[in-house]
């Protein structure tokens, strides 16, 4: 299974007398507010005296990190992950490409190995004595009042009535041989508490980083580390280690059986959502993964990112959130492409805000990614079982369906099969479609929509009005970023010249980070489908870019102004608004 292994040594502890002195001494090293919590966190105060100080500096600690502190070339910082008493030490590597991710935990001080064998031991004394692990119920109350049992000291006078029932039926049943009580201190006593329900109720030793709010993507390629990417200080190499493949082996079994999606030699691949809504996939055996097995799994947010949040990250501004805003509230038909970890998904959640709040809207999706902030909102989900076992429904299936249920908005998780057709059909009969697409330019996404296994005739396209393309560029200041390269507006087939008529409204400058509108005054979409529909007559359809106008500073003015940014509370002011008449 996997280990924790930590980038300096803590061997010999009398190497580092020199930084840990006496407490009092190593208290007076450290930044109030690292001080504070440490006091407050033992545990956290015996890991900052294994740290090599002289070599590395004292850490700093931030209870809340900024996207500046991103730009720090030797991050040495210490922040909470507000659950369990967990804390995150972000150290530089001076050897090395990627800066180390080291996850504190309550037992990161302690050595555990052999106490934990004995209290599973224990536990297994006396499992046939008392009731078995309900699932129904909490099963960390539960496990929890089981090591009650099996440990001394135990907790004194608790009143639960679930321990009182233990230890009732104990005594009932003391003839049966002795209760076996291992002997803990109180720290070792909370260290195996946080370990047994780590491992068996929650994600094992992942579970820190899957916890942690700042962690996008964590990263298993094989025997080794595991990466991660960070939102505020990116690539980084965890502690978590596979060091044999038979390990690791062992470690991707045991998460599949977790998920209940479980691999084998035959069946080596499987995906899965995790209870709080990450993408897990997961690759089995040595056959066709080399250098062993591995899992991805992409981190979601229990709170989509704003339309404001959207634009403080610089990926769009305000006069292309209008122009969606009208595209969107008047029924345009929008794909968002991009390639892998573009931002396709954070801008579809997004601008959904701009779906009118009386909506119906229906998702379907492989893996749940997309969250609408609307009330009347039907998420549909693939079913993935094999077809010869019965019961397989396809985003097909389920696109076929929704077609029956009326919705005003029909969104579609990533469209990569015969369900593009189904898409397009769905928008010939009025049906307005959103979708995600992996496709890193307009000219691409339309080779792949016409091209096999989607097969969508080309003189369909036009059904789609605008393709908004997403990229992740190089900045002029050397970073990397997310942004909206291009929106596009698809005006047609031309079949005598068999050309695609594609016109740009929005460009991204590169050079300057900067946004063009390329399409002022020569919009097609908003000149020859959204003016009419606003009764704009067509010697004054050109009003409708001061419109684009008026309702960016209206949203500039929630955003800077109210300092509106949270994604329900935008769709609720823009949703009386549009009741208003004023968006």
């Amino acid at each position: 299974m996997g280990s924790i292994t930590l980038p300096f040594s803590i061997e010999k502890r009398e190497d580092i007398r020199d930084h840990q002195r006496t407490r009092e001494q190593l208290g007076e090293m450290l930044p109030e507010g690292l001080r504070e919590v440490a006091e407050a966190n033992p545990r956290l105060f015996e890991y900052i005296s294994w740290l090599p100080i002289s070599k590395i500096g004292v850490p700093d600690y931030a209870a809340e990190l900024t996207r500046a502190m991103g730009d720090n070339k030797a991050p040495n910082i210490i922040y909470p992950v507000k659950q369990h008493g967990i804390f995150v030490h972000i150290l530089y590597d001076d050897a090395g490409f990627r800066n180390n991710y080291i996850q504190i935990e309550p037992t990161t001080t302690l050595k555990l190995d052999k106490l934990m064998t004995e209290v599973e031991d224990a536990c297994i004394a006396i499992s046939e004595k008392i009731p078995g692990i309900n699932p129904d119920v909490d099963r960390e109350k539960q496990l929890l009042a089981y090591l009650d049992q099996v440990t001394a000291p135990a907790a004194a006078g608790n009143s639960n009535f679930f321990l009182k029932f233990i230890k009732r039926l104990l005594k009932q049943k003391k003839d049966d041989g002795p209760v076996l009580n291992v002997k803990v201190s109180p720290q070792e006593l909370e260290g195996i508490k946080y370990l047994f329900v780590r491992d068996k109720v929650k994600m094992g030793i992942l579970d820190p980083i899957i916890i942690d709010p700042y962690i996008e993507d964590i990263s298993c390629s094989g025997m080794g580390n595991i990466f991660i990417e960070h939102k505020i200080f990116k690539s980084l190499k965890s502690t978590i280690n596979f060091s044999t493949f038979e390990d690791l082996g062992e470690f991707v079994i045991e998460l599949a059986e977790r998920i209940k999606k479980p691999v084998t030699y035959k069946n080596p691949i499987a995906d899965a959502t995790l209870p709080d809504g990450s993408r897990i996939n997961i690759v089995y055996g040595r056959d066709i993964s080399k250098r062993g097995s591995n899992f991805s799994i992409r981190k979601f947010s229990e709170v989509p990112l704003s339309i404001f949040e959207i634009v403080d990250f610089g990926t769009i501004n305000y006069q292309m959130l209008a122009y969606l805003s009208l595209a969107i509230s008047n029924g345009m038909n929008v794909f968002v492409a991009g390639e892998s970890a573009s931002g396709k998904t954070a801008l579809l959640n997004a601008v959904t805000t701009f779906i009118p709040p009386l909506s119906k809207i229906i998702t379907i999706e492989d893996t749940p990614e997309l969250q609408v902030p609307h009330k009347n909102w039907i998420r549909e989900v693939v079913q993935s079982s094999k077809a010869e076992e019965g019961g397989s429904v396809t985003m097909f299936d389920l696109l076929r369906a929704a077609l029956r249920q009326r919705p005003n908005e029909i969104l579609i998780g990533e469209i990569r099969g015969k369900e593009g057709n189904i898409a397009f059909q769905a928008m010939q009969t009025g049906h307005s479609c959103m979708a995600t697409f992996h496709a890193a330019s307009v000219e691409k996404l339309i080779q792949r929509i016409t091209g096999e296994p989607i097969s969508v005739p080309r003189a369909y396209i036009d059904n789609l009005n605008i393709a908004v393309i997403m990229a992740m560029v190089r900045l002029p200041n050397g970073k990397i970023g997310r942004r909206v390269t291009s929106i596009a507006e698809i005006v047609g087939w031309d079949p005598l010249t068999q050309t695609f008529n594609i016109a740009e409204a929005f460009r991204h400058d590169e050079s300057r980070d900067r946004f063009d509108f390329t399409g002022y005054m020569s919009s097609f979409i908003m000149e020859y489908k959204i003016a009419p529909r606003l009764g704009y007559s067509a010697n004054k359809k050109g009003k409708i870019y001061e419109e684009i106008d008026r309702r960016a500073r209206i949203l500039e003015e929630l955003h800077r102004g109210k300092k509106i940014t949270g994604f329900y509370e935008v769709l609720e002011v823009l949703g009386k608004a549009q009741q208003q008449g004023l968006f």
